[in-house]
């Protein structure tokens, strides 16, 4: 199936990178260390840059975590996103700090005046704000008129706070409207998206641990990606922060929007595989996670579709009783012994990435 052509929301910036348009579907993450600890986060925020985002967010839990936020703004090469639940002045002590954007939710920050000083300010620093509304924190009137977190009430939430910010002439704006059930978050989004043309920052909240939250992100955000919509992304999983973005340019990857990095395909394992595959995969997935060239890379496991699988990627192997095979761009190179195969496959990737990269292929 064919996928929909992506809907044409409206362009805002968050510092240098811009969201909405015809951009680039911008990935990232946040944080998991304390703010408080300037050099953990900013090591933190550098992995996660490295592995692909474009934008980062940090918690900002209180007046020490904002006052924080220059230093590591000033050490980011991604524009910062301080994330803001309460108390409003954090989100103003964030500002001044210098954070690109602001993250709030309008259901717990309280009083209409303190939403607008924070418009106010965010227009004077000129600095975006994603309005995030989640199903567990929805304005206490709206949950009563929906009786539940309803798409439709997830919709009313959004259109209120739009409004507020709309009145007082501000539109540097992405929204997000998330829910930890797939099929709800789908719904709220597809509804949000007929209603605005502002750009959408697309997740499923509270997914999960890496196996389940990748599996309901992937369906949540590739649903809706393959639909036109959504902008920016974040899948959001529980613990290392790392895996959200490996897990985001997997489903790019798979829905034909970007490929960045190595793509490790291996075979499902049956009584013929001669090779221990998952671990096989896993260490050649694990050594090859700093390569961005978007490389297909084979790991298969017997002589039956091994070959044949292997030869469809850029570079692979095929496991053997006493020896497997190292397949490039189809053919196939030499033998290798049973235990050199993830250390020469390794190698001959770093090559063909290097190789790309430096334009003499």
């Amino acid at each position: 199936m064919q996928m929909t052509q992506r809907k044409r929301t409206r362009v805002i910036s968050v510092g240098d990178v811009l969201i909405g348009g015809d951009n680039p579907i911008v990935v990232q993450s946040m944080t998991n260390t304390d703010t408080r600890d300037i050099d953990a986060t900013i090591a933190q925020i550098i992995q996660l840059v490295d592995a692909g985002c474009g934008i980062v967010r940090v918690a900002v839990m209180d007046r020490t975590a904002a006052h924080a936020l220059s230093s590591i703004i000033d050490a980011s090469p991604v524009p910062i996103i301080a994330d803001i639940h309460f108390d409003y002045t954090l989100a103003l002590f964030s500002m001044d700090a210098g954070a690109s954007g602001i993250r709030i939710n309008p259901g717990n920050i309280g009083s209409i005046d303190r939403i607008a000083a924070v418009i106010d300010r965010a227009k004077d620093n000129n600095v975006a704000i994603r309005i995030g509304v989640n199903s567990g924190s929805l304005e206490s009137d709206i949950l009563e008129k929906f009786g539940s977190p309803t798409p439709e009430a997830l919709v009313e939430s959004a259109l209120r706070s739009i409004s507020m910010f709309e009145a007082r002439g501000y539109t540097n704006i992405k929204l997000s409207l998330k829910s930890a059930h797939v099929m709800e978050t789908i719904a709220a989004y597809r509804q949000i998206s007929e209603r605005v043309d502002y750009p959408l920052h697309v997740g499923v909240t509270e997914a999960g641990t890496v196996l389940r939250g990748s599996v309901k992100s992937a369906v949540g955000i590739g649903i809706l990606l393959h639909e036109g919509i959504g902008d920016t992304i974040r899948v959001s999983l529980s613990g290392d922060p790392i895996n959200e973005p490996i897990v985001a340019y997997t489903i790019l990857a798979a829905l034909g929007i970007e490929k960045r990095g190595v793509n490790v395909i291996a075979c499902p394992t049956c009584g013929r595989t001669a090779l221990d595959i998952a671990h096989v995969a896993d260490e050649v997935e694990k050594r090859l996670q700093h390569i961005t060239t978007p490389l297909t890379v084979a790991v298969m496991g017997c002589e039956v579709n091994g070959p044949g699988e292997a030869k469809e990627a850029d570079i692979g192997i095929c496991g053997g009783k006493k020896a497997g095979l190292l397949i490039k761009r189809g053919e196939i190179i030499r033998k290798v012994l049973p235990d050199k195969l993830v250390e020469v496959l390794v190698e001959e990737v770093i090559q063909m990435s290097d190789t790309i990269e430096k334009g003499d292929s």
